[in-house]
């Protein structure tokens, strides 16, 4: 778990490529993959090309319009020397904003961002390009004219399907149907009051003729065409995959192939088993963000390859999960007997596509199945060369602009890093992974926690590792160096209490809270701040500062904080739990949201991320046969973006 020095080749390649709006535009690099043999290169290859083969389907669950209006976009930029040079300029801008959100709707926020030219100038543009040979998609019968009139509340009006999740819609008002994602067709909470899905995570549910019908997503199911792309790819992978890789991937193919729960339920076992090779992929329709119920799986990919120097560390964690079970701040009835099966890895990503990217998280940990978890344990990751990228393409004023004192700057700098790192690695590997549920609820917490399950699965995920960080169990298992294991702590404890308001940049408009991750932060934040004398908040020269005051009081706040969400989380107690995150993580005052947006504004701050991808490109010989797979680094969103489209730029684009 240590900070590996840079070198001065590393530190002089470009990180940072560009700024878009709030959003910075980072590249990733995957440093050790000429170090893999050639089988694993291959398997890579292959789990990469199956990854952009399904990319399409996150943008089709996204929004039912998303690809209709990539094309075009698309279409006009590849198509652009005839377009007016303001128009293109703002038709860039928003198009770069489309795919790194994937659709017109911010990753965080979920709400709609719009194009800023007029509908004129737009048409005006979309016909230059077809005169140029654009080649647009249109319905039978359609002309152009038509399909920009058709797409224009899509693209110019903000208040046409305003947000693309929306849990607290407001009184009277129903979230299905005030969210604007494709897992539903007209279907609002009552419909579902007497319906029993048959496949819940993968299928897209509809009303037709007054009935209820699942779109199952599988191969001659919905998304077939993708599926089948994707199945193609798997197959290939077989043939340079170890025993057990083999069975993960079969087990994979076979869900794609029925979409049966049981089928799901088998892949996420042979995932969870395979721990052999250094080579490995998420796939599926994973994680539930999206929708406002917390049921369906939008489709995700990561590829990936072990770091096998800081995987060590994690490894020494994850053999230690019960004891870190037995010593949970929550009721005894809660914890774990006999945990297995509990892993961890650090992991430098290759591809992500779907729900993980352009925008990537830090940890994952899978699978998201209470039954499995409890019965045949879990994978946790860090994603090593991710955090690498964030931290090597943040500005340093980030810092120091939201810390109460130099000193508090200085020890982020210093240990923010490493405390940031081994309080993810917890999260996902004793966080996620650890407690269980009550008899009653089956092993399916989703179900009773509804809209309110991902942000509380997210805070006792934080919690846990939270509370851990401060324990000498740490620096027993040389995670932590002993003489400064109470800095690290501070540092981690004041990051946290500071991301709470810094967090409110990237929320523009309103004055609540819709994505998980920043609800669980919130409430954590707001209940110590209201709870404890953990957290103060302080005023200098007009500026507002959440200044961690107490670490004990911040550590004991958090243990009590945890063992009420373990239990909220493990008795499924839905209204508690809607109390929790009302009263504390979802609204905000939009007076302190304007001043922290003025603050970053002010030192040119970006709010989100997005990452371009490696590429990797097969090798071949005179005989077409594959010698080798040749990593390189695009450094340029929309030329990546337009070659997974199949598209090529023009002079302009």
């Amino acid at each position: 778990m240590s900070v590996t020095p840079t070198d001065v080749a590393t530190a002089q390649r470009p990180y940072l490529l560009e700024r878009v709006d709030e959003a910075a535009v980072v590249q990733l690099y995957a440093d050790g993959f000429d170090e893999l043999s050639l089988d694993e290169k291959m398997l890579a290859w292959h789990l990469y090309r199956a990854a952009l083969a399904g990319r399409d389907i996150y943008y089709d669950q996204r929004y039912a319009h998303n690809l209709v209006m990539r094309d075009v976009l698309e279409e006009i930029l590849t198509h652009a020397d005839r377009v007016r040079a303001e128009t293109l300029a703002e038709i860039r801008r928003y198009t770069k904003l489309f795919w790194l959100n994937t659709g017109p709707y911010n990753n965080l926020t979920a709400r709609k961002f719009v194009l800023k030219c007029s509908p004129h100038e737009f048409r005006q543009a979309a016909l230059s390009a077809g005169a140029a040979g654009a080649t647009f998609p249109l319905a039978e019968g359609e002309t152009i004219d038509a399909l920009l009139l058709r797409l224009e509340p899509m693209l110019f009006d903000v208040t046409f399907d305003p947000m693309v999740t929306n849990k607290t819609p407001g009184p009277g008002k129903d979230i299905l149907l005030s969210s604007a994602n494709n897992l539903y067709g007209g279907v609002s909470m009552r419909d579902l009051e007497q319906f029993e899905e048959r496949h819940p995570l993968n299928s897209r549910l509809v009303k037709r003729g007054g009935r209820m019908v699942e779109e199952v997503y599988r191969v001659g199911g919905r998304y077939g065409q993708q599926l089948v792309a994707i199945v193609a790819e798997l197959r290939g992978a077989l043939a340079h995959a170890g025993p057990t890789t083999i069975a993960a991937i079969e087990a994979l193919i076979a869900f794609y192939e029925t979409g049966t729960t049981a089928d799901r339920r088998k892949s996420d076992i042979a995932w969870v088993q395979d721990q052999a090779s250094p080579v490995d992929a998420i796939n599926g329709f994973i994680e539930v963000y999206l929708d406002a119920r917390g049921i369906k799986g939008a489709w995700e990919s990561v590829v990936f390859y072990v770091n096998r120097e800081k995987t060590e560390g994690i490894h020494k964690l994850a053999g230690e999960a019960q004891w870190f079970e037995d010593h949970m701040p929550w009721a005894p009835e809660y914890r774990k007997r006999g945990v297995t099966g509990v892993t961890g890895r650090a992991i430098d990503v290759i591809v992500e596509t779907g729900d993980t990217g352009p925008i990537s998280p830090i940890g994952i940990n899978l699978p998201n199945d209470q039954w499995v978890r409890e019965r045949y344990g879990s994978k946790s990751v860090l994603l090593s060369n991710v955090l690498d990228a964030y931290e090597r393409s943040t500005p340093a004023e980030f810092r120091s602009e939201f810390s109460w004192t130099p000193e508090e700057a200085s020890r982020g700098e210093a240990w923010g890093p490493l405390a940031a790192e081994l309080t993810t690695t917890m999260h996902e590997v004793i966080g996620h992974g650890s407690g269980k549920v009550s008899e009653r609820l089956k092993g399916n917490p989703q179900a009773a926690l509804k809209e309110q399950f991902s942000a509380l699965e997210e805070s006792r995920a934080d919690l846990v590792a939270l509370y851990y960080l401060p324990d000498p169990k740490l620096v027993e298992l040389g995670l932590l160096p002993s003489d400064h294991h109470d800095d690290i702590v501070q540092a981690e404890y004041e990051a946290y209490a500071r991301n709470a308001l810094v967090q409110l940049r990237r929320v523009r408009e309103g004055a609540q809270l819709e994505e998980d991750h920043m609800r669980n932060r919130q409430m954590i934040v707001h209940w110590l701040i209201d709870n404890t004398s953990a957290i103060e908040l302080r005023r200098r020269d007009g500026r507002t500062f959440y200044v961690m005051a107490d670490a004990g009081a911040f550590h004991q706040g958090v243990a009590t904080l945890l063992a009420q969400v373990q239990r909220i989380w493990a008795e499924g107690d839905h209204p508690a739990a809607r109390e929790l995150f009302e009263r504390y993580g979802v609204h905000f005052d939009p007076t302190l949201r304007d001043e922290v947006v003025g603050r970053v504004e002010h030192l040119n701050l970006p709010s989100y991320t997005g990452f371009v991808m490696p590429r990797l490109e097969a090798v071949r010989n005179a005989q077409g046969e594959i010698t080798d797979v040749r990593v390189s680094y695009p450094l340029d969103l929309t030329a990546q973006m337009l070659e997974y489209s199949g598209k090529t730029a023009g002079k302009s684009a």
